[in-house]
């Protein structure tokens, strides 16, 4: 027979047992999201009322294309880590639930791909 301490029986066996790297990595992505949105902004603030030709001229230099990309990441990290605590939190249902938490997954993805391929198209074809 072996003897355990309460402690001992209950270590490790959280709700999904990745609770904690959630949280970090969830203000992680918004502590980076600080300097990334301000270094984002002021460049796509001044591209905005210039049209399409201010956009590619701001997104062909390498530094604000690189900017972009690295908001863009994080952004949609953090939106999707956020969706799902929701998600998980407010949605009744195993079925809805799992249908939920697919489509934060695949809209996520699809729309950080998407800004991701569209940065990249502007900074090589100009």
């Amino acid at each position: 027979m072996a003897f355990k301490t309460d402690y001992a029986r209950v270590h490790g066996s959280g709700a999904a047992g990745e609770g904690s790297h959630h949280w970090w990595s969830q203000r992680i992505t918004a502590i980076a999201l600080i300097p990334l949105t301000l270094l984002f902004i002021f460049p796509f603030g001044r591209a905005l009322g210039g049209g399409h030709d201010a956009f590619v001229a701001t997104y062909s230099n390498l530094w604000h294309a690189l900017v972009a990309v690295l908001f863009m990441i994080a952004a949609f990290a953090h939106l999707h880590q956020g969706l799902q605590v929701v998600i998980e939190d407010y949605v009744s249902g195993k079925a809805a639930r799992t249908a939920a938490l697919l489509a934060n997954t695949l809209l996520c993805w699809a729309f950080g791909v998407a800004g991701v391929l569209s940065v990249a198209t502007v900074l090589f074809s100009g």
